[in-house]
This record gives C-alpha cells, sequence and structure tokens, in this order.
C-alpha cells in the first residue's frame, strides 16, 4: 500500500507515514509511544485464546461477557444494521415503579431510568433505584440511573395529594405563600418561594409549567395572590411557575435564587450513596455551579464516576451556554421550562445549536420535554409529535426522553415504542440519504495522546463508512475512546467493551454505543479471539463479518473479518 493511500485513508499527519512499507499485512507507523496497527486478518482462533486471558495479576480468567439482554435479541433478530442508535430515557413514576412495569420498558428499549426529585419522596426513589439495579443483576440489561434535582426555581407545592388539578377559563384561583393543612381550599395552590406576593405585580401573567395554563394577576392580599385563569390547563404537583410583565418575563428575582437549593444538596448526597450513574442539576446558570458540584462529589466518594448533567432551561443557561457544557458532562435540553423564559419560535434553532455544540465538544446530549405530551391520554400521538421526535434523531441527539408520558400516562409502554421505532427509521432513512457524513469536527484534546486518540476515531469512522464495516469494537477502560467514536456517529454500531459496570451504565447513555462488560488484557490478538468467540456463541456476529478494532491501552486500529 502506498504510502498516500494509508495517509488518505487514516488521516494522520503525514510526518508519521514512513515513505515505504513492507510487504505483511500488519503496518506499523513509527512512534515511540503510540504505535497505530493496521491489521488484515483471517487467522483461526486458538482453544487457549477462547477459555482464557492474562489479568492484571497474571492469573489467567475465564469471565463471561456482559450483554445487555434486549440489546442481544435484536442483534440476534435483525443484525448489525437495524440496531437503533439513539438512546431512550425513560422518567419512572407512578405508572411504572413497579418491577414488572420497569422490566417491560428495559424489554422495550429504555437506556437509563430516569428519577426525578420534584416528586415522590427519597424512600419511594431508594426502592425505584434499587429496583432497576435487581432488574439489570437478574434480567440481564444494563439500564443506567439518573437523577433529577428539583431546583430552586419557583415552583407550585404538591397540591394537598391530588394528582392533577384542572384550571378553566374565567376561574379565580388563589396562589398563597402560606402553609395549609390537608386538604387545601378549593382552588388554592400553594408556592415554595416566601417572596413571591412581594415580587408579582396585579396584571402580571403568570404561567404554570411552561405555558400549560395561564393566569393574570388581580389582586394580592398578604400572603395570598388571586389569579383569574385566562388559559386553561391541567395544573400538575410541582409544577414551575414564572411571571411575565409588559412581555418579558420577570427573572430578577430568580437570578438571585441558588441553582443547588437545601433540599438539592440532601438529594445529592442520597443519589451518590445509591450511587446513580448520572446527576441532572436543574436550572444551571454558570460553570461554576457544574465545578462546585463535581468537586463536592469527588470529595463525598472518591473514586465516583457519577456523570454531571447539565440542564439548559433558562436564559441564564443559554447566557453561558458553551462555558456550561465545556464544564459538564452531558446537557439536556429542557424545551418545557425553556419555552416559558424564550419566545416558543425560538425553542426549535435553540434546540439544534445545542445538540450542534455538545456533539463538537464531546458531549452526550438529551433532547427532553412533551415529546409525545398527548400519549398521557391518547394511545397514539399527534402526527407533529411524531415530527418532532423525528427531527431530534435527524439532529443526531444521543438521546431522547419520556417525562410524564412514563412517569404518569396511560400507555407508557405505547410511548416508548413509538420512540424506538421512530428512532429506527429516520435513522434508516438518514443513512440511506445522507450517507458518509461529512465530518466537520472540531479538536477537544488536551493532550498529545488524546489528539493521537481522536486522530484514530476520526480515521476508523471514516474507514467504517468507506469499507461498509458491519461493526466498530472500542477497548476502554474509562470510556473516552468509545465516546469520541460515538461523536463521529459512523453508519455502523460500536461495540464498546469494558471492564468496569459503572462505565458501562454511562456509555449507554451516548448515540451508537452498544455497551459490555468484559474483562480484558493489553493483548489486542487475545481479546479479539475471546471476544469473537463468545459473541458467535451467542448469535451476535458470525463468520465474514467485517469489524473495525481499536483499544484506548494501545492507540491501534485493526480491520479483520471474524474468523
Amino acid at each position: 500500500m502506498a504510502a498516500a493511500a494509508v495517509h488518505s485513508l487514516l488521516h494522520l499527519p503525514a510526518a508519521l507515514i514512513p515513505s515505504r512499507h513492507p510487504a505483511p499485512s500488519l503496518l506499523r507507523l513509527p512512534s515511540r509511544r503510540f504505535p497505530l496497527q493496521l491489521r488484515s486478518s483471517s487467522s483461526s482462533t486458538s482453544a487457549a485464546d477462547l477459555t482464557a486471558f492474562p489479568s492484571a495479576n497474571g492469573i489467567l480468567a475465564a469471565e463471561p461477557i456482559d450483554v445487555d439482554a434486549a440489546t442481544e435479541a435484536e442483534l440476534r433478530e435483525n443484525g448489525f444494521r437495524s440496531t437503533r442508535r439513539t438512546k431512550l430515557v425513560c422518567t419512572v413514576g407512578p405508572a411504572t415503579s413497579g418491577p414488572a412495569e420497569l422490566e417491560a420498558l428495559a424489554v422495550g428499549g429504555m437506556n437509563v431510568a430516569r428519577v426525578n426529585m420534584c416528586h415522590g419522596d427519597r424512600e419511594w426513589h431508594r426502592d425505584v433505584i434499587r429496583a432497576v439495579r435487581r432488574l439489570n443483576e437478574e434480567k440481564g440489561f444494563a439500564v443506567a440511573v439518573m437523577m433529577d434535582t428539583e431546583g430552586s426555581e419557583i415552583h407550585m407545592g404538591d397540591l394537598g395529594g391530588a394528582s392533577s388539578a384542572k384550571a378553566e377559563d374565567g376561574e379565580i384561583w388563589t396562589f398563597s405563600v402560606r402553609s395549609f393543612e390537608s386538604p387545601l381550599p378549593e382552588r388554592t395552590i400553594n408556592v415554595n418561594y416566601d417572596g413571591f406576593t412581594e415580587d408579582v405585580r396585579v396584571g402580571d401573567e403568570l404561567l404554570v409549567d411552561g405555558g400549560m395554563a395561564r393566569f393574570e394577576v388581580i389582586e394580592k392580599l398578604g400572603p395570598d395572590v388571586k389569579c383569574r385563569c385566562t388559559d386553561p390547563g391541567l395544573l400538575l404537583p410541582r409544577a414551575n411557575l414564572t411571571f411575565w410583565r409588559d412581555g418579558s418575563i420577570v427573572r430578577e428575582r430568580n437570578a438571585m435564587l441558588p441553582t443547588i437549593s437545601s433540599k438539592d444538596w440532601l438529594d445529592i448526597d442520597f443519589g451518590i450513596a445509591e450511587g446513580v450513574d448520572f446527576i441532572a442539576v436543574s436550572f444551571v446558570k454558570s460553570a461554576e455551579v457544574i465545578n462546585h458540584l463535581k468537586s463536592y462529589i469527588a470529595a463525598k466518594s472518591r473514586g465516583s464516576d457519577i456523570a454531571v448533567i447539565a440542564k439548559i432551561e433558562s436564559i441564564d443557561s443559554l447566557m453561558n451556554l458553551e462555558e456550561i457544557i465545556r464544564a459538564s458532562d452531558g446537557a439536556m435540553v429542557a424545551r418545557g421550562d425553556m419555552g416559558a423564559q424564550i419566545p416558543l419560535e425560538q425553542v426549535p434553532s435553540i434546540q439544534q445549536k445545542i445538540v450542534k455544540l455538545c456533539r463538537q465538544l464531546n458531549k452526550p446530549v438529551i433532547v427532553a420535554s412533551q415529546l409525545l405530551e398527548s400519549m398521557i391520554e391518547y394511545p397514539t400521538p399527534t402526527r407533529a409529535e411524531v415530527a418532532d421526535v423525528s427531527e431530534a434523531v435527524r439532529q443526531r441527539a444521543d438521546a431522547l426522553m419520556l417525562s410524564g408520558e412514563s412517569a404518569m400516562g396511560r400507555y407508557p409502554d405505547k410511548a416508548l415504542s413509538v420512540l424506538r421505532s421512530v428512532s429506527l427509521r429516520i435513522e434508516k432513512w438518514w443513512r440511506e440519504e445522507k450517507r458518509h457524513e461529512a465530518l466537520e469536527l472540531q479538536g477537544v484534546s488536551a493532550s498529545f495522546s488524546d489528539k493521537i486518540s481522536e486522530e484514530i476515531c476520526n480515521s476508523a469512522a471514516k474507514m467504517a463508512n468507506s469499507l461498509g464495516v458491519d461493526a466498530v469494537f472500542v477497548y476502554t477502560k474509562t470510556g473516552h475512546m468509545a465516546s469520541l467514536l460515538s461523536r463521529c456517529r459512523p453508519d455502523c454500531p460500536i461495540f464498546a467493551f469494558t471492564a468496569s459496570t459503572s462505565v458501562r451504565r454511562r456509555l449507554n447513555l451516548q448515540w451508537g454505543l452498544i455497551p459490555f462488560r468484559l474483562s480484558f488484557s493489553d493483548d489486542m490478538e487475545s481479546n479479539l479471539n475471546r471476544t469473537f468467540s463468545l459473541l458467535k456463541a451467542r448469535g451476535m456476529i458470525q463468520s465474514g463479518d467485517l469489524v473495525i478494532a481499536l483499544s484506548d491501552m494501545l492507540q491501534s486500529i485493526q480491520v479483520m473479518n471474524v474468523p
């Protein structure tokens, strides 16, 4: 192979490419520390390689491979190309907290279970988290757990224990900061913020849950604010409240509230103790908040790899968007609350901007809020909702999230099925119509070693598309190289092998990654032979499949057919 051809294929600096290559199929690019290999192999597999491999302490081990049960069934039934790349997050609530309901969601494709600390007590959430962990252990799933903090923005109380309340046009409701014994007086709502009556003015507009209902302030009486309903709607417990004056949101007081409240810190302690995989922080205003929380987690639980997700849902978040995303481990486009703070017509373009920026910075991004809102009550979505989901998939977001649809909706399984089927169809269309998407990704690596890993992943993705490989295999200790591959959005699925259970679950949020737990060594030949044997035995791959294999230990690329 000519040097120019290798350079074109691998996109490596010309200085790394020797002028001539030896005849054998193994091509070694000269580097004192970072050997890069391009190998074509059809060698036979020895029995020893299939049953044992060297562990870190030198003792031969033969652990099985851990495969997500739903993914395994999908691969067996549909093959490599039909696997879903977009990940699915389901909020767990009263409709889905039982073991049977959680299992139905996992079978249906749930990758991450979200618990929302706005609702329920910690004991309830503890039961859900442990039920998810038991499901993983007993049924063979790899569902991650995300804990979502409440935040300190202004919101309603618990509606006196009622699951919801309906506000009709013209009705007079009381929003009060006083404490009531249950049941609440008729058409009365508690507000969590003591300064509410001082800040609001007669004539202000009060939006509930981003505009799901709208009120006009008509009178202030001590701790009570009398409001007339101008847009009827359903009121849910602990819904967010925003108030507008002269066509603009009143945000001065919200800007003074802390991002992480005293209750949030207790919830975060709870999440750390329960070993959640992600903590999503509500109403993030600056990168400083994210950095502070990361330092706290590191001090509180040394060795913990809990990822911090920044929820982008306020004007402050948008003003400091790039610094927040750089500091975080991922982002959530929380369109409901965002739509209460910016003009509605700006939400689609803001969503696209956030999704694109997250991909550029190699941070997973979740598109959330009202994706299939009508399915809380009805068994089929509106066509507009399907188009909305399709657009998020077309933008190549890492994940889509169900909120009320799965937490309290009448048809959680059907809502998840809609997300899954729409994702599969749009991904298939993208591969057919937009094949070999041009990679225009900026560099994200700080060190020379990381830059080599990044170049290897960019090259591997291009090779995968050019050669039409069936899958990319990546052996990773921390998940970083798998994340870099996901960022490239190759046409084929990415099999990410890691020895860490927590890394495996965390990778389950990222686009295109199929995470496996597998102990492996620095010997790539042994790793590959053993992996081929284990996956073939389970019917997940077959002889002749073409794969590209990468490793973040050796920083290498190999191309081979499964023997």
